[in-house]
């Protein structure tokens, strides 16, 4: 007997059966009518008790009975031959269990690649273990309908048994083992479902497969979509894979994954002040996995974008909600404002773990990345990562970003590099470099140190020590002044953390201290010292603040090795050093017997040796950070 599986089961049956009950009505009737007295019979009839008309009326009579039983007759003909239809909206798909096919008269499976996919948690299983299978497709092709099975490479019968969330499908009992297989439940319309399937204690432990079939729609269906092979694996061996499934690290990087990282090329395995991100495409196409970890602030986010500013991007945020926990959000910037929060969307699988200051996601999702004229996953998109604090499970202005050197598209695997840092902020950095490491350290030893060393030679009716002192100063303040003007019309914001406070405290304290100056009192004056102490600490507080601002803003750009950071810490050292040994050689030189004349000599020699070796060791340093800051 030919079984045809149809949404609307029983239609064609019911409307042979009404066709049946009206013949059947219309011939009781006509029996009825015939054994009714003359009287009551009706007006055609009552005629034809007598005279000559009668005959041929009780002949139509007649052939109209018979034209009706020959119809009834037909209709229990059909209603023989015609197939029995079955539907089973209600995921009852038994018959379907041995071959996974859809048995529709004259429809056959597509033979296309299916948009649906089939895949696992892991790669490995074993003993008892739970496996989430996931079932998924586009978001804009869900599928009415499914039917999953876990079979032994090789094999055809179904193997282990399977677990489902509450409502979501249906469990089946084929080849008489149950809960063998899953199906969907009535009305059912969904572009993802994750079910669990479990092992089955066995000595005889083989590779395993998942099968299942879609249903799109009542013609468009694929039959027999396998997923990657499941192998077996030994208790310990088990440990293992799962331990390292549940980690972040750079692994297969350029392989089958796109990489981001800062410092470039760390591995947030080993280092727990990675800052890394990755984009994995699954097979079919249809869906990413994404990771992200980095240190503790609060969170961390990465976006895709047209450009390398952040500004119209398609943004998941790994962050630290009012419980402490990890979570995982989804967001939209537009232009320079606060991200705003979109439906995280088909988002699932997803892992968060907050541990030893680190902060890390994984998720999967089917999401279409979508920018302002742009979006599907085969485009190219820059990367962008940032990383902030949390207030109250929100998420604040970010300390500190960075962005990929060129744009990208996650169907290529590839470990991606950070973007140039950009010439006009190489300006910036040089500038400050300069001004408060060579000229404002040169400035401040000519004021301390050197006031005797052109002693009775004059410039502009003033001594050469304070020309020279007010002229380096001078062009001191005015780099800090073009420095700060390149940092603002470059960020066009207030950009966060430290490095923008520590920079406009240097810029404020800059403008002060000549404005100061000018308005000091004469060298006679009894109110002289309050300029000069005030004058002096105001210059170590800048010299301070300018030297913590450099620290800050080289570790935005320095590599992994952190070699600027170290270079600059020479670099101060090295200044440090030349101060002490100044300091002590004058203490030396004071505190010995001899005239004045001769405490003179000695000083300015002293002094000068060691100011000239300070110069030529400082403008090593210097040469250095600039090479070093203009290849980033």
């Amino acid at each position: 007997m030919t079984r045809v599986y149809l949404p609307t089961p029983g239609s064609r049956i019911s409307k042979y059966r009404r066709s049946l009950d009206t013949l059947l009505k219309q011939r009781q009737h006509l029996s009825i009518s015939s054994q009714l007295p003359a009287v009551l019979r009706p007006a055609h009839q009552q005629s034809c008790d007598t005279g000559a008309r009668c005959f041929s009326l009780t002949r139509v009579m007649s052939r109209l009975k018979n034209n009706l039983v020959a119809m009834e007759l037909l209709v229990l003909l059909l209603l023989c031959t015609v197939p029995p239809v079955r539907g089973y909206r209600s995921g009852l798909v038994i018959d379907s269990c041995e071959d996974m096919q859809l048995h529709r008269s004259g429809l056959s499976p597509q033979t296309a690649p299916s948009p649906f996919t089939v895949t696992t948690e892991h790669k490995r299983y074993r003993l008892g273990e739970d496996v989430k299978v996931e079932l998924q497709g586009p978001v804009s092709t869900p599928f009415t309908g499914f039917l999953l099975e876990a079979r032994e490479v090789g094999n055809e019968t179904p193997v282990g048994s399977f677990a489902i969330p509450a409502g979501a499908a249906k469990l089946l009992t084929c080849s008489q083992r149950p809960n063998s297989a899953v199906s969907h439940r009535s009305g059912f319309n969904s572009s993802y479902i994750q079910v669990t399937w479990k092992s089955e204690p066995s000595r005889d432990i083989k590779a395993v497969q998942f099968r299942a079939s879609f249903v799109q729609s009542s013609t468009t269906f694929w039959v027999n979509v396998t997923s990657p092979v499941l192998t077996f694996t030994n208790r310990r061996a088990a440990r293992s894979a799962v331990k390292s499934a549940g980690s972040i690290s750079s692994a297969s990087c350029g392989v089958t994954k796109v990489c981001f990282s800062q410092p470039p090329n760390c591995d947030p395995a080993v280092s727990s002040s990675c800052y890394f991100m990755s984009a994995m495409m699954l097979p079919g196409g249809i869906a990413v996995r994404y990771e992200m970890t980095g240190p503790n602030e609060g969170y961390i986010a990465f976006g895709f974008s047209a450009d390398q500013i952040m500004g119209n991007d398609d943004i998941y945020v790994c962050g630290v909600n009012s419980n402490g926990q990890a979570g995982v959000q989804h967001m939209y910037s537009t232009g320079r404002s606060k991200p705003e929060t979109r439906p995280l969307g088909n988002v699932y699988n997803v892992t968060t773990s907050v541990q030893n200051g680190v902060i890390s996601c994984s998720f999967t999702t089917t999401n279409v990345i979508s920018i302002q004229g742009t979006s599907g996953f085969n485009q190219s998109y820059y990367l962008l990562f940032v990383h902030g604090p949390t207030s109250s499970g929100q998420i604040k202005f970010h300390t500190d970003d960075f962005s990929s050197n060129k744009a990208i598209n996650i169907y290529s695997p590839l470990a991606v590099g950070n973007g140039d840092f950009p010439d006009i902020m190489k300006a910036h950095g040089a500038l400050m470099l300069i001004a408060w490491m060579t000229t404002a350290s040169l400035g401040m030893m000519v004021a301390r140190y050197l006031k005797k060393m052109a002693k009775g030679k004059r410039m502009c009716n003033k001594d050469l020590w304070f020309v020279v002192h007010v002229a380096v100063m001078c062009l001191t303040v005015a780099a800090t002044i073009i420095a700060f003007i390149l940092a603002f019309s470059y960020a066009q914001d207030w950009s966060g953390g430290a490095h923008p406070v520590l920079g406009c405290l240097v810029m404020i304290l800059s403008l002060i201290q000549p404005i100061g100056a000018l308005l000091r009192c004469g060298p006679q004056h009894h109110l002289r010292y309050l300029f000069n102490w005030t004058h002096f600490l105001n210059a170590v507080a800048i010299k301070s603040l300018a030297v913590a601002a450099i620290f800050t803003g080289l570790d935005r750009i320095d590599s992994d090795d952190g070699w600027l950071i170290k270079v600059m810490g020479g670099f101060l050292a090295w200044e440090v050093l030349f101060i002490i040994m100044l300091e002590v050689h004058d203490w030396i030189v004071k505190h010995r017997d001899g005239t004045a004349d001769q405490m003179e000599s000695a000083l300015l020699r002293g002094d000068g040796c060691l100011i000239i070796v300070y110069l030529l060791g400082n403008l090593c340093f210097l040469v250095a950070l600039l090479v070093g800051i203009g290849q980033k």
